[in-house]
């Protein structure tokens, strides 16, 4: 029902910083609720951020608090991350997701469970994003 397109992955020195975009088609992102996951060859896909349908409210993995900045332009279908101070660690292949109907609130709760990505039902391709020691 809604496809998302990720763009400005690539490689970047430790300490750096990069931006990621996903650009989601159709008529109602307003009404998303989006996040950004990332996985790293041999781990498991982890939360990063989430933010609300109305931009008001963000959340974030520990990881990556005081670092990275998830943020949305409604008028142009997109939502951003911002990542700053990035280390070696941070290299993963990121995901953009959106979930319709969901509130915030749950979002929030099943991170802390480790379970956030179960109430998302659309996926970006993933963006490769590495950081060179």
């Amino acid at each position: 029902q809604v496809q998302l397109v990720e763009s400005g992955g690539g490689l970047v020195q430790a300490g750096g910083s990069l931006s990621v975009s996903c650009v989601a088609s159709g008529r109602t992102f307003s009404s998303y609720t989006m996040g950004w996951f990332r996985q790293a060859p041999g781990k498991e896909r982890e939360f990063v951020a989430v933010i609300s349908r109305s931009g008001g409210l963000t959340y974030y993995a520990d990881s990556v608090k005081g670092r990275f900045t998830i943020s949305r332009d409604d008028a142009k279908n997109t939502v951003y991350l911002q990542m700053n101070s990035l280390k070696p660690e941070d290299t993963a292949v990121y995901f953009c997701a959106a979930g319709s109907g969901n509130y915030y609130s749950d979002v929030v709760r099943m991170a802390k469970l480790g379970r956030a990505g179960e109430i998302y039902d659309y996926w970006g391709q993933g963006t490769q994003v590495t950081v060179s020691s």
